[in-house]
């Protein structure tokens, strides 16, 4: 497996150097967002707003007002959940085109409840005018900032930082989910990191007879419903969802209301954070504490297909690769 290194840094220098009305903000977490390069290249395009992510947001919108086009760069959770009220009216209510650049979501940063973003799938998927992306692999990472700025209005996206693997060959595009398999037994859905793990228990489900359809999701909002219906729809048994993120309000939750809302009966079941707040840790050790592993989905596949297939784990051939982003700065959780 390609692993490619610091692919958001690279991608975003080249889109926006040829956009002089794209300026980079950041809020004291620069390097740690992999844009002290750019900030030391191309001053006249970057701005600190230090700790202060309520100013940054309402400063956004200003500049959304004013004609250009802000990436804001910050740590998932601190986009959402301190600068509530100023995403809300300065962003989102006038749709301003402020590029919301969230990294650590969910359980990729050891750094606990503080630093984990664990529900800003929900909260941002019922903020009116906005789009939701996530990268799941280099690849996305790479086309994520060009495709975020072809939306009219503010765009959130998860984003992937430091050693990120490659698994795709064709760039992230809003409202195309990728169909990865077409087996007709069970169907598997994924975004983000999930996805790499579903794609380890393909293989192994497939060498054991289980035919698994795969789609990967990079765009949570808007949702293709009707899509998933379809797909749901062409399998025996029934559904499962794998996310970096709280079931609730996930996309566990989005499937279950698209099946729910067809009327289409389908046994669902639904891995990712089960009503919790996550620890400290690595994300290896994270995954399997919380169930969101490639051996987690295979014995959630057994329990809709009813079907023991006698997988391990040694069985799964894992490939992680949990590199430290920075071993000197404190920020870099």
């Amino acid at each position: 497996m390609e692993m490619v290194s610091r692919p958001y840094a690279s991608a975003f220098e080249a889109y926006a150097v040829q956009h002089p009305e794209v300026l980079c903000l950041s809020a004291d977490l620069t390097s740690s967002c992999e844009i002290d390069g750019f900030r030391d290249r191309h001053p006249d395009q970057f701005l600190s707003l230090g700790m202060a992510e309520q100013n940054m947001l309402s400063f956004a919108g200003g500049l959304g007002l004013a004609g250009f086009r802000p990436f804001i760069h910050s740590f998932g959770v601190f986009l959402y959940r301190r600068p509530y009220d100023q995403l809300m009216a300065s962003i989102a209510y006038p749709r301003r085109k402020v590029r919301l650049m969230g990294f650590l979501p969910g359980i990729t940063t050891p750094g606990g409840m503080t630093h984990q973003a664990i529900e800003d799938i929900s909260v941002m998927r019922t903020i009116p005018n906005m789009t939701v992306l996530e990268a799941g692999d280099a690849t996305e990472v790479e086309s994520i900032v060009a495709e975020a700025d072809t939306v009219d209005g503010p765009v959130y996206c998860r984003i992937l930082r430091g050693s990120v693997p490659r698994l795709f060959n064709t760039p992230l595009r809003i409202g195309q989910m990728r169909v990865l398999a077409e087996g007709d037994d069970v169907l598997v859905v994924t975004a983000g990191i999930a996805t790499e793990e579903a794609m380890r228990a393909r293989a192994a489900l497939d060498a054991a007879g289980v035919a698994v359809r795969h789609l990967h999701l990079n765009t949570l909002k808007p949702f293709d419903a009707a899509q998933i219906v379809e797909h749901a729809a062409s399998v025996r048994h029934g559904v499962v969802t794998l996310e970096n993120h709280l079931v609730a309000g996930g996309i566990g939750s989005m499937v279950a209301e698209a099946l729910a809302e067809a009327g289409l009966a389908r046994k669902l079941v639904r891995l990712g954070l089960q009503d919790t707040y996550a620890h400290g840790g690595s994300r290896p050790y994270l995954m399997r504490y919380y169930g969101l592993d490639a051996l987690s989905l295979v014995r959630a596949v057994e329990r809709v297909t009813g079907q023991e297939t006698g997988i391990t784990e040694e069985a799964l051939g894992a490939v992680r690769v949990d590199a430290v982003h920075s071993a000197v700065k404190a920020e870099a959780l």
